[in-house]
C-alpha cells in the first residue's frame, strides 16, 4: 500500500509539475487514543478556492479536513438557489460553506450555529471574502441541539448535518442515531409553514426512524440527487432527506 501511494504520488507531481512541499496527502489512519482527527502539520496556510459563485478558504495540510466537505456540493447549490430572498438556518455548520452559498445567492438572512468557536471565525472569514457580514448574518457558537429547543425564530430554509458522534466539557454528548429524532422534531418546530429543512449525516450504519418522524414532519430521502458525479463511485458518502411541516 505504501508503495503504491508513492508511486501515485509521484505520477500526479510528474503529471502536474508541482513541487513535492505542494502536494497534500491526507491517509485517515488512527493514532494514539484511536482518534482519526489530529494534526497533520502546523502550516497556518490557507488557499482560496471557488465553489459557485463563492470564494472560500480552505486548509490543505494542517488536518485531516481541509475546511470544505465536498461531497455536499451538489446539495449546497440546490439549497443557495432555494434560499433566495428567504431565512436560512444552518446547523453544525462548521466552516459556514452552506451559510455562505446561500447569502451569495441572494439569502435575506443566515444564522450559522456551532460549538467551535475556530469554525465560526472560519466562517466569518469565508462570509467576510464574499462581502458579506453584520447582522444580517449572524454566528452562534453554542451546542445546536440545545439551541433550537430554545430558539422561538422561524426559518424557511434549515440545513441540519451533524457529526456522528462529539462529546465536549461545553454540550451533552452527541449520537446522531440516538438523538436524531428528537434533533429533527426541533429543527422542524423552528420552519415557517412553507419551510423546508434539509437534513443529512455520513454515518454508514445510519437508519432513520421513520415511523416516529411520520409524527411531526413529511419525510422523503433525496441521497441520490445528491451525489455529485465524483462521488457515484461511492455513493455512501452520505445520505440525505428533505423534511416539511404538515400541511406546507
Amino acid at each position: 500500500m505504501r508503495r503504491r501511494r508513492n508511486e501515485l504520488l509521484s505520477a500526479a507531481r510528474e503529471v502536474f509539475q508541482v513541487p513535492a512541499e505542494q502536494v497534500a496527502l491526507k491517509s485517515r489512519e488512527r493514532g494514539k487514543g484511536g482518534s482519526k482527527y489530529g494534526r497533520f502539520e502546523q502550516r497556518g496556510e490557507f488557499v482560496l478556492v471557488r465553489e459557485n459563485d463563492a470564494l472560500l478558504r480552505v486548509n490543505l495540510f494542517d488536518y485531516l479536513d481541509t475546511g470544505l466537505f465536498l461531497d455536499h456540493r451538489p446539495l449546497r447549490w440546490h439549497m443557495a438557489k432555494e434560499a433566495q430572498g428567504k431565512r436560512f438556518l444552518n446547523l453544525f455548520c462548521y466552516t459556514g460553506v452552506a451559510s455562505v452559498q446561500a447569502a451569495v445567492a441572494g439569502a435575506a438572512s443566515t444564522t450559522s450555529v456551532d460549538l467551535s468557536g475556530t469554525y465560526l471565525q472560519w466562517c466569518a472569514d469565508n462570509l467576510a471574502l464574499n462581502g458579506k457580514g453584520g447582522s444580517q448574518h449572524q454566528l452562534i457558537q453554542a451546542d445546536a441541539l440545545a439551541w433550537l429547543e430554545a430558539e422561538r425564530h422561524r426559518f424557511d430554509v434549515i440545513f441540519c448535518d451533524p457529526p456522528t458522534f462529539s462529546n465536549s466539557a461545553r454540550a451533552e454528548d452527541f449520537d446522531v442515531q440516538r438523538e436524531h429524532v428528537r434533533l429533527l422534531r426541533a429543527a422542524v418546530a423552528r420552519l415557517s409553514p412553507e419551510g423546508v429543512l434539509y437534513f443529512s449525516n455520513n454515518f454508514r450504519r445510519f437508519k432513520l426512524d421513520e415511523e416516529a418522524i411520520k409524527e411531526f414532519a413529511e419525510c422523503r430521502e433525496i441521497s441520490a440527487d445528491t451525489i455529485g458525479e465524483d462521488f457515484e463511485r461511492n455513493p455512501r458518502i452520505h445520505r440525505a432527506w428533505e423534511l416539511r411541516r404538515y400541511g406546507a
